[in-house]
């Protein structure tokens, strides 16, 4: 409407866990690697029994079926609603292209050395049995409990320690004392002796232990948190890992346990789930006197995968990580200056980026041990017995991406060389979601492979989302940008919030609060959804409200019904568009005009300030006042003959608010608006030009403001005397005194004739007063 076209593209993030999971309960199968492609393979037609294993090939042909039948629903949703992204631009963050362009710009990075393969703790989900990143943590609070446990110093005292994972104690690697705390200052240098298992482990000193927690030493086992990793790493303390990636008790012990007696402990853990280890640990210490008391139940905070259902784990696994500032500290100056230099709406939300970027504890895990997602392209040489060499990884040719390792043979080798000592084998793994949706700038604009696309709209303007994914969504395209371009993405982020139950409760599946948006759409139409969903200001969570649904469905109508009013007046000569100045001659037109033009410099300013409300905000109240008060005000004279100079002042200016209006109203009730536009105009309503308030300004030229309100207050004072006596508002009414102060007086006669009439008032007086308000007096 401004003249400009937008580049607004459509995009579907398709690949990750929640398709796969998906997946695997729409088909109830599930994948195994292993087996071979069955082109013939149909799912299966019953849900009971055990589900059916299927090969990768498969399973991700499973996961396509099923986010193509998705996405025909969420675009018919979109395309429902009026979203006015450019169709022809759709894209999958799995299609061709978009695997492409993740691959390329991954190999650009391991190229840079901002890509690098690393084995050591890695947060871990046992339920999806795979790497989970730092960003798509959250803490839950779960009951639990501290069990007080013995270990035994040199000279076989007892040395209680408290922990709420007593499951570990195998995995045990030292005890960690505060340096200040005088209760271990002996056993700090030396070892104590565990429990059940019989290892010797250390006593270290460190500034994390606190004195007040428990019994103030703590158990380091690797690993059980991510307190334990950092005292692992910063303390130098071995590896002695005992849970696999299904989560389950490895079946052999680690390393240290050499005694008959805890090997044979260990033996009643090999297999066991966390939970049922702990319950055996704990009926052994019981057994072995080494059980301090009974367990205190507490509840604490434990970390999920924020959409998994089982606490996580920590265990040792090499994966992909991406340099983004958490362990490199110049980096991460330079992500917050980026941050800075980006303009956000609201302000505020720039601390969430700030503090997401200075709080960060370690690199970007992008490796998943997943199927359904962009393949790592990279393949590994094999030694002369067939063993990977890691530190020697063989990246894809960028000229034949994409790629996809598991079925294409690495570059200089031949498919049958897979597997074969002196031959390769391929990365096993995906990458993250969030390593494709971190480039949905470069995806969209065809990063190198449309140049022309690419200069023309890089950086763009927009970032638009919501608050929870600034960590993840925001931050990630903002480091792939700054290691890529050494720029910003894009100039602008509006930062939106979340829709909320009418509990004010987050919206959940689980939880079985969720509002889908067909229903509402069909219930109160695309035009009031919008409304509502645009009353809601950047920054800020809003409550579903049906309430709010059916005002937006009352203001489309009323759009519609005053639309059909105005233009079934008989229409002026010449045209109003664009109306003289000498058409609108009415005071009490030029000076509803003269309100209009601020409307639109308000709504313009409000917009260009990413303050959608405000702009819709301030529109709604305008056109509430024109239908409720000037159109009934002006509604007799306009039904007068043409050729009175009233009558042509009245229809050109209802015209032109109308026009104006209409225009105001459009991008936030897009259908309505133009149903309304088609009756009277040609072309488009989302093509014509923005509302221009200087050239409103100009037709109502010298106009009186305080007419407005002097005919409002007057036509209002007549309606609520008949409302009072339950008389119908087409009643007459013998007489209005009407007492105003001087400067008022004349406004007040300015508008008599139109307040007469539309409240049908037989006489009117007007009386000088010197109340600072005009005071009306109703004969009925």
């Amino acid at each position: 409407m401004r003249g400009k076209e937008v580049f607004y593209p459509i995009g579907w993030d398709d690949n990750g866990l929640p398709t796969e999971r998906r997946a695997q309960n729409y088909f109830h199968v599930r994948c195994d690697p292993s087996l071979p492609y069955d082109p013939d393979f149909v799912p299966p037609g019953r849900h009971d029994g055990e589900p059916v294993q299927v090969s990768r090939r498969n399973f991700v042909a499973l996961c396509q079926r099923l986010t193509n039948l998705d996405e025909q629903a969420f675009e018919q949703a979109w395309r429902r609603i009026g979203l006015s992204v450019d169709w022809s631009t759709e894209y999958q963050t799995i299609d061709e292209n978009s695997r492409a362009i993740a691959q390329r710009a991954f190999l650009r990075n391991l190229a840079r050395g901002e890509a690098y393969l690393a084995e050591g703790p890695t947060i871990w989900d046992v339920t999806f049995r795979t790497a989970i990143a730092q960003a798509e943590l959250e803490d839950r609070e779960i009951p639990g409990a501290y069990y007080r446990i013995t270990f035994r110093g040199p000279d076989g005292a007892p040395v209680p320690v408290a922990t709420t994972r007593p499951e570990l104690l195998p995995a045990c690697v030292a005890l960690v004392a505060h340096p200040d705390d005088p209760r271990y200052a002996a056993l700090i240098g030396g070892t104590v002796r565990a429990p059940l298992f019989g290892t010797e482990v250390p006593v270290k000193a460190h500034h994390l232990a606190d004195p007040a927690k428990g019994t103030g030493i703590a158990m380091v086992c690797t690993f059980g948190d991510a307190t334990d990793v950092t005292w692992w790493r910063d303390l130098h303390l071995e590896t002695r890992p005992v849970l696999g990636p299904d989560g389950r008790f490895v079946a052999s012990p680690p390393h240290g346990i050499s005694s008959r007696d805890g090997r044979d402990a260990y033996q009643q853990l090999a297999g066991a789930t966390s939970r049922t280890a702990r319950q055996r640990v704990v009926a052994l210490l019981r057994t072995s006197g080494d059980l301090l008391g009974e367990p205190e139940p507490v509840r604490h905070p434990v970390k999920f995968y924020e959409r998994g259902d089982q606490p996580l784990e920590i265990i040792s696994t090499r994966q992909w990580y991406l340099r983004n500032g958490g362990r490199d500290p110049a980096l991460r100056d330079a992500l917050v200056a980026r941050g800075r230099e980006l303009t956000w709406h609201p302000p505020h939300m720039r601390a969430r980026y700030e503090n997401w970027a200075t709080g960060l504890t370690g690199d970007w895990l992008v490796s998943r041990q997943r199927f359904f997602g962009v393949p790592v392209p990279v393949w590994y040489p094999l030694d002369a017995d067939g063993r990977p060499r890691y530190d020697a990884p063989i990246a894809a040719d960028e000229a034949r991406l994409p790629v996809d390792p598991a079925t294409d043979p690495a570059p200089g080798y031949q498919e049958d060389q897979r597997g074969q000592p002196e031959g390769f084998s391929a990365d096993p793994d995906v990458m993250d979601t969030w390593a494709t949706s971190s480039l949905t700038p470069q995806i969209a604009g065809h990063w190198t492979l449309d140049g022309d696309l690419m200069a023309r709209i890089f950086p763009m303007d927009l970032r638009p989302q919501a608050h929870e994914i600034i960590r993840t969504w925001l931050f990630y395209a903002v480091l792939r940008s700054h290691l890529e371009d050494a720029a910003l993405p894009w100039r602008h982020a509006a930062i939106s919030g979340w829709i909320l139950d009418p509990d004010r409760k987050k919206m959940s599946k689980s939880v079985g609060n969720v509002v889908t948006p067909m229903d509402p759409l069909r219930q109160y139409g695309s035009d009031a959804v919008r409304y509502w969903a645009a009353s809601g200001r950047l920054g800020t969570d809003m409550t579903f409200d049906p309430g709010q649904l059916r005002v937006g469905r009352r203001l489309a109508t009323k759009l519609l019904n005053v639309s059909r009013f105005v233009l079934t007046l008989p229409a002026p000569e010449p045209s109003p568009q664009p109306a003289p100045a000498a058409a609108v001659t009415e005071p009490l037109d030029r000076a509803m005009l003269s309100r209009l033009a601020d409307v639109v410099s308000t709504a313009a300013a409000a917009l260009d300030a990413y303050d959608h409300a405000r702009a819709l905000e301030t529109v709604e109240e305008f056109f509430w006042f024109f239908c409720d008060d000037y159109v009934e005000l002006v509604k007799s004279r306009g039904y007068g003959e043409q050729g009175r100079p009233g009558a042509r002042s009245a229809i050109t200016a209802l015209r032109l608010a109308l026009s104006t209006v209409l225009r105001l109203f459009a991008p936030f009730l897009p259908f309505v608006t133009e149903e309304a536009w088609s009756w009277w105009q040609e072309g488009f309503i989302h093509r014509a030009s923005w509302p221009d308030a200087g050239g409103l300004r100009a037709v109502a030229d010298g106009a009186d403001p305080r007419l407005l309100d002097a005919a409002s207050a007057a036509i209002g004072a007549v309606r609520r005397a008949k409302s009072a006596a339950r008389l119908s508002m087409r009643a007459s009414v013998r007489k209005l005194v009407v007492s105003a102060g001087e400067d008022d007086i004349a406004a007040v006669r300015a508008v008599l004739c139109d307040v007469q009439a539309a409240g049908k008032v037989d006489q009117v007086v007007v009386r000088p007063s010197a109340s600072p308000v005009p005071v009306h007096q109703i004969t009925l």
